[in-house]
């Protein structure tokens, strides 16, 4: 196989720098951003054996993606449960957050760097039937060498930025034959069409894996505790929040209905510590989740800084108020807000702030259905909130609209799975049962 000359020059230039990915590796574990007890992975050696049987392979970068992947490996395993689902990943953030939730039958694995040894010893083991790559992940060595072993490729949920199309302007050879590696081309909406189409691909459907799935999980005797030490008291979770945002959001709220409790969910609970001393610095009464803090009557902040319990504090809300949309403009930094859709699946009405740029479909979607609000500033925020404490039944059919607009936009997961179908063997035929 040729290879366009920017292709080429990468091919040569990793294997020349590979040899010091060792070491570099070893430098990210001292720092802590990688696992220290599983970063061969990350140079393509295994951390279990294969199973026997069909595989499929899906790959996604960081949280989002990660997250994304559930819906697509559940579906492949309630479907096919011969096949085993691969899933990988490259942030160790990522890896904490998915693994509990994988289905039985799903693998995680960090993901191999992008060297040409990594990837031959990663595919060497694994021996997938069929890899999909989520969103605009696009290795080239680890797709051409599968390319070159003749396994379906597809892209999936592809979301291809007008600034990610000028830089691969750079070199449309290299995008043109990578993007030609893939059986399947499916982008998140009509503009990642356009781009992908003008790079080389060849589109085939659409698909937003972030508007499928199910509602997150959550521990239901916790929930029946928490619910019980709350009582009627009116609760506003901010979700996902990053830096700036607690501080600045609680402000605003504070005092907007009598007994009025305040959840505050950090994005990354490694933050929590300067958090908690932000917020008591605003005398709130508050307590830890992570250090054993509980809610009490004299109680009106729970910073509820644990991983992957989201889904349970959402179900405590009245309403919820989507962080990372806020940060931009209190000075922390872009972030693009997060997912509006898991308010939407458990029927809560959620606010979001001027920046959710990532989400920007998913948002319109709930907004036209009435299930989504949008705010310019943190500081319109009471305007929109208090109506909706203040009439619990408007509040709720907000929740019914959110969550029938999420049932609807879910669709694009069973066209898209129809056509990877096509790449596995047929399905073993049940043995008959015999007559008693």
């Amino acid at each position: 196989m040729s290879f366009s000359p920017a292709l080429s020059a990468y091919r040569l230039a990793t294997r020349a720098l590979e040899p010091l990915i060792p070491r570099l590796l070893d430098a990210r574990v001292r720092k802590g951003k990688e696992s220290d007890t599983r970063v061969d992975e990350r140079l393509g050696l295994p951390g279990r054996a294969r199973p026997d049987g069909p595989l499929i392979w899906i790959h996604g970068v960081s949280v989002g993606e990660a997250l994304s992947i559930l819906p697509l490996a559940e579906r492949i395993r309630k479907d096919r449960p011969d096949v085993t689902v691969l899933v990988t990943t490259g942030t160790l953030t990522s890896a904490e957050v998915i693994q509990p939730r994988l289905p039985q039958g799903v693998i995680h694995q960090f993901a191999p760097v992008d060297g040409p040894n990594a990837v031959v010893s990663f595919l060497d083991h694994w021996q997938p039937q069929l890899g999909i790559f989520v969103e605009s992940e696009l290795w080239p060595n680890m797709i051409m060498a599968a390319r070159q072993r003749g396994i379906p490729l597809a892209l999936v949920s592809a979301r291809i930025t007008a600034k990610t199309e000028d830089g691969w302007k750079k070199a449309p050879g290299m995008a043109r034959q990578l993007l030609s590696a893939f059986d399947h081309v499916w982008p998140q909406d009509e503009e990642g069409c356009e781009r992908l189409t003008r790079m080389g691909a060849r589109v085939e459907g659409q698909v937003n894996l972030k508007l499928s799935g199910e509602p997150l999980p959550y521990d239901r005797a916790e929930f029946s505790r928490l619910s019980a030490l709350i009582g009627d008291r009116p609760v506003i979770v901010l979700a996902s929040t990053h830096e700036n945002e607690e501080q600045a959001l609680s402000k605003v709220l504070r005092g907007l209905a009598p007994r009025l409790l305040l959840i505050v969910v950090p994005r990354h609970p490694n933050r929590a510590p300067d958090v908690a001393e932000e917020l008591r610095r605003d005398a709130w009464r508050m307590t830890r989740r992570s250090v054993g803090g509980d809610i009490a009557d004299d109680v009106d902040l729970y910073l509820a800084d644990t991983l992957g319990e989201l889904g349970l504090f959402m179900r405590l809300a009245d309403v919820v108020v989507m962080g990372g949309s806020f940060a931009p403009a209190l000075g922390g930094g872009t972030v693009g807000g997060h997912n509006p859709l898991e308010p939407a699946r458990l029927a809560k009405p959620a606010i979001s702030g001027p920046d959710a740029s990532n989400w920007q479909q998913v948002n319109r979607i709930l907004k036209q259905a009435g299930g989504l609000t949008t705010v310019l500033s943190h500081d319109h925020l009471p305007d929109e909130v208090r109506p909706l404490l203040e009439r619990p039944e408007q509040a709720q059919e907000m929740g019914h609209r959110a969550r029938r607009a999420a049932n609807e936009a879910a669709a694009g997961l069973d066209r898209l799975w129809g056509a990877l179908q096509a790449h596995l063997p047929d399905a073993p035929k049940t043995a008959p049962r015999k007559p008693r």
